[in-house]
């Protein structure tokens, strides 16, 4: 009987992170992958992994940064396997697919300059990239980067700075392109 309880203890405490971190990582790990159905797996194979550490839960400081960055590393593991980059490398449909919004109806609400911002932030290399999603989309600080990312907070400023620069040069070519 009480191994039930403790069943359906972990199922709704699986449902409830489900609820609340399951948009927010998939985002985030599609930053990351740049392709929405891997990016949904990883948070999956994340959610399994929280499922199975259900126990040790509370020896965990603070589960936000330690489930953030199990998306992180899963999602680097993914693009450094060599299926993942053999996939890319032989799809010729690659830079279509990059392009469009990973859901139909969020691409109605967005407007143009969005849609371009969006596109430059994801051709940043990596390392600009996850300290920009983690910084203004995640809205984490820099102490919280540096717990999450194992970087020194002068390297995630340095990498925001250059970041910056970069996309607001493609930002200017891409609106001098499109008008």
């Amino acid at each position: 009987m009480k191994n039930e309880a403790h069943s359906e203890d972990r199922e709704s405490w699986l449902e409830m992170i489900m609820e609340e971190y399951g948009e927010h990582l998939t985002k985030l790990a599609y930053n990351y992958v740049k392709d929405w159905s891997l990016a949904e797996d990883i948070v999956q194979d994340v959610f399994i992994t929280c499922y199975k550490h259900y126990e040790k839960i509370d020896e965990i400081t603070s589960f936000k940064a330690w489930i953030y960055r199990l998306v992180i590393n899963r999602s680097k593991d993914v693009l450094k396997s060599s299926a993942f980059k053999r996939v890319v490398m032989n799809s010729s449909l690659f830079s279509l697919f990059t392009s469009s919004d990973p859901l139909p109806e969020m691409s109605l609400l967005k407007r143009s300059e969005e849609e371009l911002l969006s596109r430059c932030v994801l051709a940043l290399p990596v390392k600009y990239r996850e300290v920009f999603t983690l910084y203004y989309y995640e809205e984490c600080s820099i102490d919280e980067m540096e717990g999450l990312l194992g970087l020194n907070g002068n390297t995630i400023k340095t990498r925001l700075n250059r970041g910056r620069s970069k996309l607001k040069k493609m930002m200017e070519r891409g609106e001098h392109d499109g008008g």
